[in-house]
């Protein structure tokens, strides 16, 4: 049995991937077609505006046959050993990939774990499967290793809508404060920042701050923001960017999908609206969403995140049942349906030719990397809470 495509219409019907500890050929596979690099965005572009050029940009879908896919993972796992090279994936990429990077020893995780694991590694490639910030951040991390993605075109909502130029701007005009950025930023973002941190010690490293008698500048996402800063009551200063995918759950959705299925929890991201955050039953990161399910008494889940989690959480706790959060009906617009699009740009074929030809290459300039190091390795000694 291949791993479920998956499916945009399929809100509240639970979703199940096959059992932990099978390798898994997909059937079929969907893969997007490359991209032309975009046109140079001017410096004073709202960066609203320019999340939507990015989103603006057709890509064609096609899908693998059964053979065509098992012909490639044959292909990239002979490629890997003969680069020694180690994949590392994040939980919302494809479950091919995902499938795929466990079954030749690599590593599925969040952004941070993925860096940490590519760190570890004694492979001398690294092939993140993600987006265009976490491949810099694994650079940055092991600068004497290769990284490679399978497209350098995808990236993310939070990095694209926070341009270096106007951040700093933005930082230049507040110099009193205490820079925090998000992990979903440009290593150039982070060089500017005092603080990177990522969703699971957000709010401690905050609430440390406040211990200090700092004000916080904040960093794109606001809300993700406005969640820490209702926690802690902190002073902070928002830049306003979003999360494509989790701006989309919607409340009254919830509410009605919790209607019929009563017994269900619900599990959301951190980057989700307030209004979706105040009805949760469990807000966390990634790693903590899928802990949640583990360690809760509830046999049902509603999880208000990217469904590319599915496939990690069916295979953590495969006797419980997840339902995709809704991301349509009144009051939606559904621009991502609970799928990243750029994290759908890493597909098998894209990394098969990634790894033969070293395309897609990640490289970051040596200063910008020694100033975005500082505030990484703030954030990588911060004790976890």
């Amino acid at each position: 049995m291949g791993v479920p495509k998956r499916d945009l219409k399929g809100f509240g019907t639970p979703i199940k991937y096959p059992s932990a500890g099978r390798a898994v050929v997909p059937s079929p596979s969907l893969f997007i077609e490359p991209v032309a690099p975009m046109a140079a965005t001017p410096s004073n572009s709202n960066p609203r505006d320019i999340v939507r050029q990015y989103l603006d940009q057709a890509w064609r879908p096609q899908h693998l046959s059964a053979d065509q896919a098992g012909a490639l993972r044959q292909r990239i796992i002979r490629l890997l050993e003969r680069e020694n090279a180690v994949m590392v994936a994040h939980y919302y990429t494809d479950p091919s990939l995902q499938a795929l990077a466990e079954e030749t020893g690599g590593f599925v995780g969040d952004s941070l774990e993925m860096a940490r694991f590519g760190n570890r590694h004694p492979a001398q490639t690294l092939v993140v499967c993600g987006v265009r910030f976490m491949g810099e951040t694994a650079k940055i991390l092991s600068p004497e290793k290769r990284v490679l993605m399978p497209t350098l075109e995808a990236t993310c909502s939070l990095d694209i809508g926070c341009p270096v130029d106007q951040f700093s701007a933005f930082c230049d005009a507040h110099p009193e404060r205490t820079v925090v950025v998000y992990a979903n930023t440009s290593a150039a973002v982070k060089a500017r920042a005092d603080w990177v941190v990522t969703s699971s010690i957000a709010l401690a490293v905050v609430e440390h701050l406040m211990d200090e008698g700092k004000t916080i500048l904040w960093a794109p996402d606001k809300h993700l923001g406005d969640y820490i800063q209702r926690r802690t009551g902190a002073d902070m200063l928002m830049w306003d960017g979003s999360c494509i995918v989790h701006e989309e759950f919607k409340a009254r959705g919830l509410l009605s999908l919790k209607a019929v299925h009563p017994e269900a929890a619900i599990l959301a991201h951190p980057e989700s609206p307030a209004p979706v955050l105040d009805i949760a039953d469990f807000i966390g990161s990634t790693s903590q969403i899928i802990n949640a399910a583990k360690t809760r008494p509830e046999r049902q889940f509603i999880v208000a995140t990217d469904q590319g989690i599915f496939y990690k959480l069916q295979q953590t706790v495969p006797d419980k049942e997840f339902i995709i959060a809704p991301t349509a009906g009144e009051g939606a617009t559904c621009r991502s349906c609970a799928n990243c699009p750029w994290m759908g740009m890493n597909s098998l074929e894209n990394l098969a030719e990634a790894l033969e030809h070293g395309a897609s290459e990640i490289t970051v300039p040596p200063e910008l990397a020694r100033r975005a190091l500082i505030p990484l390795e703030r954030m990588l000694s911060f004790p976890r809470p």
